[in-house]
């Protein structure tokens, strides 16, 4: 879905948006056609990202001190510090940047957002960043494709609710997709290296 989003042509033939780039002109599109039910499906779907951020990595962890299980341990920690990862570095680039956000710069394009994010950077998003590195290190943590799939799809939708609802350009989101999994790629080879097991030395006599 959000692939589709962001690979998005527009075909109505709306004199406006022939003059726009296709970033602002896949806004318009979505804009054109939002409705009540979809508006309030995407809103709550946007507005779970900072929760499930919260809720996996601290189940996972509270699932390892139950059993006293470190590997479950090990894995709620390394969930944690790929979603932080991805945080800072997208704080870093918001304030770096400084993207004005769609209904900012564009006076045709409206916010359908419960939350007001007028005056904070647009580029990366940091919904789509959060979700996608939540994902991501879940998925490296338990490579099964019934973690896998819901996981990436909730992300996905995270990502295309932030262009419906007219807060991110799509290249907000595709940049925040980039930056939430890359960030938990990294955060999982970092773990892998610190935690690697050292080869016994047998000593010779």
């Amino acid at each position: 879905m959000l692939l589709v989003a962001v690979c998005f042509s527009v075909f109505k033939p709306v004199a406006v948006a022939q003059k726009l780039s296709l970033d602002v002109q896949t806004l318009v599109e979505l804009q054109e056609n939002r409705h009540d039910g979809a508006t309030r499906t995407y809103c709550g779907i946007s507005n779970s990202t900072t929760a499930v951020g919260i809720l996996v990595p601290a189940t996972v962890l509270t699932v390892g001190l139950i059993k006293n299980d470190n590997a479950t341990i090990k894995k709620g920690f390394y969930i944690a510090e790929s979603i932080a990862a991805a945080e800072l570095v997208t704080f870093g680039l918001k304030y770096s940047i400084k993207r004005q956000r769609p209904f900012e710069a564009n006076k045709f394009i409206t916010s359908a957002a419960t939350s007001n994010p007028a005056g904070t950077p647009s580029f990366p998003s940091g919904h789509t960043s959060e979700a996608f590195s939540t994902a991501t290190a879940l998925t490296l943590a338990y490579p099964k494709w019934y973690v896998a799939v819901p996981a990436y799809l909730w992300a996905g939708s995270v990502g295309f609710s932030r262009m419906y609802l007219g807060v991110h350009y799509p290249t907000d989101v595709l940049a925040g997709a980039v930056v939430g999994a890359g960030s938990a790629w990294l955060m999982y080879k970092a773990n892998k290296w610190l935690f690697k097991k050292k080869p016994q030395v047998i000593p010779q006599f």
